[in-house]
């Protein structure tokens, strides 16, 4: 019997463990000491944004010449901003206008098939640093793709409350290929990736403003009822303003738009029920929902269409006198008070649509939305040879982070389906998996259409927070088993310092650096990177 409960207490003592690691231990005393907590609460961001402007402005410069559809928006940004529309461009422009030969831009308008927001903001770049070196033309889209870092860690430190994310998901996006060519070339997506982004974090601010809102409405008037409709959002309505000016870079941004209103609507009907309100469904879609369409969708409408204010303010731009001047026919009936600079406007945008959604054209460099999170076919949008050696900018995500952050999606989606079975909260999982929709999803509806790889970068960030939020669960905590802890620990370890030596293993291919033929090649993990 002394043998056998002596065997007993030591497996009883072999199964218990501490909680924590050794470096739990470390650290919690690390942070015990005066300032560094706070050092640590800010160094860490900072230090994430010092790599963030590392990576996207030194030598910005390179290659001095317009690349891929730079001789689109970069020419159309300047024309813009001395216009106040998108003007015509003789033959060779390009060439001038590398050399630095600006203004040789035509009176005659362009079609262009984007709003102006993203052009103005190119615009203000070459209005500080000049329009005749390439810094200028994408020093402001470089410093939207650092402000994209900093946005996702503050939405990351809003989500997860745990530093060590917030730092992970700025350093994962700071070090990424796409992230880091989409800031070093002077297109769109990146300021479609960021006022997107903005709305997203404005949403998440008011799901808190409207819970604390609705609670003190319960208490001083019961649950009985269909609850209240809340007209006083503000950070609905900063929401909608930001959508706004995503779809007046692009019209992609009317899909964050639809999207995460719904996602709004959703989480009120949730946020009634846990109140207690008696008819907690009737009250949410028949009552708050017009109420928060109406703080969403007209204030989003007005500010895209003032995003065309320079169009409407003159008289050249494109269709601008359409029915005046071009033997426009003008809208009969109903319609007919409506003002003829709308119904110009109007007859642009409808142009516009019908060239987006016609456009079939081959293009070497197309892929299909399908293999999107699969990394199959990158963008190639940069590529010169010299005796040997290659210089290449190669639209292409860190490979290991991408892969990470696509299986991380679809963990995320088996959690909320989980949770929603168990009845646990899993809305910071459905929140991120909204803004992935939203980015993501609407483009299935165009399997057939041109378009690219690197529109990714629209929803690349809630990519990133999926792999944090997987990290998170991952880590775990310091109250769990030291066992357990302890191999969290080095698994993530282990993969975030292979993230990092990708990404130094494919800078070069990211930022033009010139390598030698044989190095390039060793990028080409899969036939179709080429």
């Amino acid at each position: 019997m002394t043998v056998a409960g002596s065997t007993a207490e030591a497996d009883s003592a072999t199964r218990y463990e501490l909680p924590g690691s050794r470096l739990d231990d470390w650290w919690q005393g690390m942070l015990a000491r005066p300032g560094v907590r706070t050092a640590w609460i800010w160094g860490g961001p900072a230090l994430v944004l010092g790599v963030a402007a590392a990576t996207r402005l030194i030598n910005l410069g390179h290659p001095d010449s317009l690349v891929f559809d730079e001789t689109y928006y970069v020419k159309d940004a300047y024309s813009l901003s001395q216009l106040g529309y998108e003007g015509s461009w003789p033959k060779d422009a390009n060439a001038a206008f590398n050399s630095g030969i600006v203004s040789n831009y035509l009176p005659s308008a362009s079609f262009v098939v984007h709003p102006p927001v993203g052009k103005w903001i190119i615009a203000a770049g070459m209005a500080v640093f000049g329009a005749n070196n390439a810094f200028g033309w994408r020093i402001s889209v470089a410093i939207v793709g650092i402000l994209l870092v900093a946005l996702t860690m503050a939405i990351a430190h809003g989500l997860f409350k745990r530093p060590l994310l917030t730092v992970i998901a700025g350093g994962l996006l700071a070090i990424d290929g796409n992230a880091i060519v989409m800031s070093r070339v002077s297109l769109l997506d990146n300021m479609l990736a960021f006022f997107a982004l903005l709305g997203f974090g404005a949403i998440l601010l008011d799901r808190e403003f409207a819970k604390r809102r609705l609670n003190r409405w319960v208490v001083r008037h019961g649950t009985s009822g269909w609850g209240p409709a809340l007209f006083w959002r503000p950070w609905l309505l900063a929401a909608a303003v930001a959508f706004g000016l995503a779809s007046g870079v692009k019209w992609s941004g009317f899909y964050f738009l639809a999207i995460l209103g719904i996602y709004v609507v959703v989480g009120e009907l949730i946020l009634r029920k846990q109140a207690g309100i008696e008819f907690w469904a009737t009250g949410a879609l028949l009552k708050q929902a017009p109420a928060t369409f109406l703080l969403l969708v007209p204030l989003a409408a007005v500010t895209y269409l003032l995003s065309w204010w320079s169009w409407f303010a003159g008289d050249g731009g494109y269709h601008r006198h359409w029915i005046e001047n071009e033997g426009g026919t003008a809208w009969t009936g109903l319609l007919s008070w409506v003002p003829y600079d709308f119904q110009n406007w109007w007859h642009f945008e409808a142009n516009v649509y019908n060239y987006n959604i016609n456009e079939h054209s081959f293009h070497a460099y197309q892929s299909n939305p399908l293999t999107w999170l699969f990394l199959v076919r990158p963008t190639s949008m940069y590529w010169s040879t010299s005796g040997g050696s290659v210089q290449t900018i190669l639209d292409l995500a860190n490979p290991i982070i991408w892969w990470a952050s696509t299986a991380a999606a679809f963990f995320l989606v088996v959690r909320v389906v989980r949770g929603l079975m168990a009845r646990r909260k899993v809305w910071v999982e459905a929140a991120i998996l909204s803004g992935l929709a939203a980015g993501y999803l609407p483009w299935l509806l165009y399997l057939n259409r041109t378009i690219f790889t690197f529109y990714t970068i629209a929803f690349e960030p809630y990519l990133i927070l999926a792999l944090t939020a997987a990290i998170g669960f991952l880590l775990g905590t310091a109250a769990d088993p030291e066992s357990r802890r302890t191999v969290s620990i080095r698994v993530v370890g282990i993969f975030l310092a292979v993230c990092v030596v990708v990404s130094v293993f494919f800078l070069p291919i990211w930022t033009a650096m010139p390598i030698p033929d044989l190095f390039f090649r060793l990028h080409l993990w899969l036939p179709t990177w080429l």
